[in-house]
């Protein structure tokens, strides 16, 4: 839950998300789903992006208000100028600026996700509203404790599942196959010889 929990946190906090406000979260992973139940549990109103359309009951579950599939027709422009905060924890290549456009004016887009090529920005997207891009890392040891009592106060933990380190190489196969709900955890007593 560390590090998860903490990389999404940070930038919520800093960007003063709270009731009242339209905050997207990109993406229902690792850090997708403590985002979305973060947000949630601060009062805004949460909306999953997403390409996968079998994600939606789980983004539901876990405190989103709405999901907008992303692949689906005018799905993006009927929600343009929407968002006044925007977390991206997808790690994979995708489109930025179609992001961007989700934005109210003085919205920020913050990426936690680290895709392995650079993403383009459209200047004008960002121009035009005053809108801005930042990224966030993980957390400092105040945010993470700020984070881990915030927690305990909304009872919230990470969804994980819990894995026999005999089961890594079909945990990791699963991990490319995005087949995760939603973090593996090594069960360290499968670590001790018979």
């Amino acid at each position: 839950m560390l590090s998860a929990g903490v990389t999404t946190w940070s930038p919520l906090r800093r960007f003063g998300v709270k009731a009242g406000q339209r905050v997207a979260v990109v993406g229902l992973g690792g850090l997708g789903h403590m985002a979305v139940k973060l947000a949630a549990s601060m009062g805004a109103e949460v909306t999953l992006l997403s390409t996968s359309p079998n994600k939606k009951a789980d983004a539901l579950r876990l405190g989103a208000h709405e999901v907008l599939i992303t692949t689906e027709s005018g799905a993006l422009e009927a929600a343009e100028g929407r968002f006044d905060f925007i977390l991206d924890t997808v790690s994979a290549d995708h489109d930025l600026n179609a992001y961007l456009n989700l934005l109210r004016p003085f919205g920020n887009l913050t990426l936690v996700g680290a895709p392995a090529k650079p993403l383009a920005v459209d200047s004008f997207a960002v121009i035009f509203g005053r809108r801005s891009v930042s990224g966030s890392n993980i957390g400092s040891i105040a945010e993470t404790q700020e984070m881990l009592d915030f927690c305990g106060q909304h009872g919230i933990t990470a969804d994980v599942e819990v894995i026999p380190i005999q089961r890594l190489n079909e945990a990791y196969e699963r991990l490319l196959k995005s087949d995760v709900r939603y973090r593996f955890c090594i069960d360290m007593a499968s670590l001790q010889r018979p």
